[in-house]
């Protein structure tokens, strides 16, 4: 239905995908229109439905999740890539969100999380919680060297901007960022959209990667 996000699930285990389907189907707003044991045949599904949202694994055999998010984020910027693992080794987290992933969730998170997830990656806010993730994300930009290249990416920023970046690096959702700076959500987008385009990335996501990479938070500090 037009109404309902499309949902791809990418999961090798097939007790889990189906539970994940599940989930998916369960709220009125969402729609599982295909699932994919590995990351070719979730390429594939993503070619051709043009989904607004994959919830991806990152361990699957033949072509993995990263790879395949790379993939799929490169294709079709407008779909939404959410990953789901076992594994929350810092490699994986810095990868998935470099490869253009929109969010990364354990798969011991709560169900009602995912959900929440799918919803707010689809609506072009990013899900970097738990709050480890975005630790672990600071952590290993700071131990690779500075870009100088990336960090004058951000010298036409007005000072409005940079408090906009701020907030986005300090993991805020657009509703928080607009209490935070007394800016309606319409504003938030605005900014958002003028910021991407101004420092050249595709989202919020790799905004912050970005900012950290580039030594950019240093100077918001």
């Amino acid at each position: 239905m037009p109404d309902r996000v499309s949902v791809i699930i990418a999961e090798d285990d097939d007790l889990l995908r189906a539970s994940l389907r599940e989930l998916v189907d369960s709220d009125p707003g969402l729609l599982t229109v295909a699932e994919a044991r590995d990351g070719g045949e979730a390429v594939a599904a993503a070619d051709r439905l043009r989904p607004g949202v994959v919830l991806m694994d990152i361990r699957m055999p033949g072509t993995d999740g990263l790879a395949a998010t790379a993939a799929i984020c490169a294709r079709h910027p407008a779909t939404r890539v959410v990953v789901l693992t076992t594994f929350d080794l810092d490699e994986y987290v810095y990868e998935a969100l470099r490869a253009g992933a929109a969010g990364f969730l354990l798969k011991n998170t709560p169900p009602a999380q995912i959900v929440r997830a799918i919803h707010v990656v689809h609506e072009g806010d990013a899900m970097l919680a738990p709050e480890v993730t975005r630790r672990m994300i600071a952590g290993l930009a700071e131990r690779r060297p500075a870009r100088a290249t990336g960090a004058a990416r951000f010298d036409a920023l007005t000072e409005r901007e940079r408090d906009v970046v701020a907030a986005i690096v300090r993991g805020l959702s657009n509703e928080e960022i607009a209490a935070a700076l007394f800016l309606s959500r319409a504003t938030v987008k605005t900014y958002l959209s003028r910021l991407f385009v101004k420092v050249g990335v595709r989202d919020r996501t790799q905004l912050v990667i970005l900012a950290y990479e580039s030594g950019f938070v240093e100077s918001l500090r």
